[in-house]
């Protein structure tokens, strides 16, 4: 009877402590690596995000920076030489000059190493339309004034990049606005 009760509990001693010890490894290692792989795909998705909205930004603020130039009848700027500055005269019947001639100062200011916001600046109040431009040393804008065979000329160059030390991910956005408003000489 005895050996009967003997033989029946060796036969339910249930799990080692070695056992334990090596499934829960097993477990925490596939745990970690999941919440790896979780960590990294919602920081991936951020990056993403924060990217497009950056670069979305940019293009806002140069559809804006031209249909204000369209109808702008001058720029103040060096010719010629990427500068970081230029300020345009807009005429009333301009639909952002609300009735009355307005004049916008649109800008580059550093925020950190290479890294700048785009301004803009009208009856004092300065609003900022683009950030996380990369373009070295913020000059941005190139006039090139009227001349006989042409109207003035505005280029436009934004590197858009939330991380400049990541070159590869730097996006670009360029473009020449012709002011229509100016006469050929």
């Amino acid at each position: 009877m005895i050996r009967k009760r003997l033989g029946r509990l060796r036969g339910d001693r249930g799990y080692t402590l070695v056992e334990l010890l090596v499934v829960l490894a097993i477990f925490t290692t596939v745990v970690t690596a999941l919440v790896s792989l979780f960590t990294s795909g919602a920081k991936a998705e951020l990056d993403m995000n924060r990217r497009f909205e950056a670069q979305q930004n940019a293009r806002l603020a140069l559809d804006r920076m031209r249909r204000e130039l369209h109808c702008a009848s001058g720029i103040t700027a060096t010719p010629s030489t990427p500068v970081s500055s230029i300020t345009v005269t807009l005429p009333s019947q301009c639909p952002s000059a609300n009735g009355t001639t307005l004049t916008v100062v649109y800008d580059t200011s550093l925020v950190s190493a290479n890294r700048y916001r785009v301004r803009r600046t009208a009856n004092g109040t300065t609003v900022v339309i683009a950030d996380y431009i990369t373009t070295s040393s913020g000059n941005a804008f190139t006039y090139t004034p009227n001349s006989a065979s042409t109207r003035a000329l505005l280029h436009v160059d934004f590197y858009v990049n939330i991380n400049p030390n990541e070159g590869w991910k730097t996006w670009r956005l360029v473009d020449d606005i012709v002011l229509r408003n100016t006469l050929r000489q």
